[in-house]
């Protein structure tokens, strides 16, 4: 048995497209399929709006706060629940009281065919 660490202490903070409150901690890299991240937002955090490099899937795990996509309405969303933006859409999110999200991104990631939608 191994054990790991995820924590905020040992990802990095990312200010990026002026994003603020935002750390990164690195999971697992599967064989340039997939990449996943845990992001950890502060309270008032937001990841800023940029286009995203690949197809990514973005799972709120704990708090909550908000998503965009191309438009500048921002849709509120919780724990429980996701959001997918295809490659080159452009996105953002943030929140007023902290989130944790798992980030899943690769060029075959496609929830609909597992999840619900909202």
């Amino acid at each position: 048995m191994k054990l790991f660490r995820f924590d905020p202490e040992a990802g990095r903070n990312i200010d990026q497209y002026n994003s603020s409150g935002f750390t990164i901690s690195k999971v697992v890299h599967l064989a340039d399929e997939a990449v996943i991240n845990c992001a950890y937002l502060d309270p008032d955090g937001s990841i800023g709006y940029h286009p995203a490099t690949v197809s990514q899937l973005f799972l709120v795990v704990l708090g909550e706060g908000w998503v965009r996509g191309e438009t500048p309405n921002k849709t509120p969303i919780k724990a429980g629940q996701a959001v997918y933006w295809d490659k080159d859409e452009w996105h953002g999110s943030g929140t007023e009281t902290g989130m944790t999200v798992i980030i899943i991104e690769g060029v075959n990631v496609e929830p609909a065919k597992l999840m619900p939608p909202v």
